[in-house]
């Protein structure tokens, strides 16, 4: 069942389109990668699917019941952000605030979601932890975690090894992988890595000059996949 639709969707900014109408849709359990040229339209795509911001003009249906405040949503972090003097747990926790309407406080359930989540990202030790104390892949994992709690259905990643060394890099896209096959929760993840994306990815969404929507397989056989694969294309 398609649990995200877009049907002729433009997106850009103050009336102006910066791509292309976009038609492609997100099946339950799918792992969609979206790669392209930097400034071809990634982020304000991610944006307008969250609702963020307005899109120009077409559609965004979502179905198998999904609402966008159960998409969990992991952005690019900034330097900001990682300086955030907050515990582990504590940003974890909250990312159950979609869940708790009006209540000024988590309720048991929220808090065991929480654990939960940062026993399925390996860092149930680091709880205590003031977050700016850990290392960059340590520090995804927490954000991820917060997402997860978010969501039982749907994770939107906005380059989510973006700064991280080759093995955190690595684990990091294990457990995206994990998230995906194991817990069935869909993944619609921007990414200048086009070889993870044609090794994690069910289906590929290239914007840029060209659009492409397809499995990954079709996307190796498309100009666009083998001129990228070859990489003269500056994924990114």
């Amino acid at each position: 069942m398609s649990q995200l639709i877009c049907k002729n969707l433009l997106v850009g900014y103050e009336g102006k389109a910066i791509l292309d109408p976009l038609n492609f849709e997100i099946h339950a359990g799918g792992y969609l990668c979206v790669v392209g040229e930097n400034g071809a339209g990634k982020s304000t795509l991610m944006k307008t699917l969250l609702g963020l911001q307005q899109p120009i003009s077409g559609q965004i249906e979502m179905g198998d019941g999904l609402r966008r405040n159960e998409i969990g949503y992991l952005p690019q972090q900034t330097i900001v952000q990682r300086d955030f003097p907050a515990s582990v747990q504590e940003i974890v926790l909250s990312g159950c605030q979609s869940r708790c309407g009006l209540r000024p406080f988590y309720s048991r359930e929220e808090k065991q979601l929480a654990q939960d989540a940062m026993h399925k990202m390996q860092i149930g030790s680091l709880a205590k932890r003031c977050y700016r104390e850990l290392s960059g892949g340590q520090q995804q994992r927490v954000l991820l975690a917060r997402a997860l709690c978010a969501t039982r259905k749907m994770l939107l990643l906005d380059e989510p090894v973006s700064g991280l060394d080759p093995k955190a890099t690595t684990e990091m896209y294990h457990l995206i992988e994990k998230l995906n096959q194991q817990e069935g929760i869909t993944v619609l993840m921007i990414s200048h890595d086009i070889q993870a994306a044609v090794c994690y990815a069910s289906h590929i969404l290239h914007v840029g000059e060209t659009i492409f929507f397809g499995t990954r397989e079709a996307y190796l056989q498309s100009p666009q996949g083998r001129l990228f694969a070859a990489g003269k294309g500056g994924a990114k």
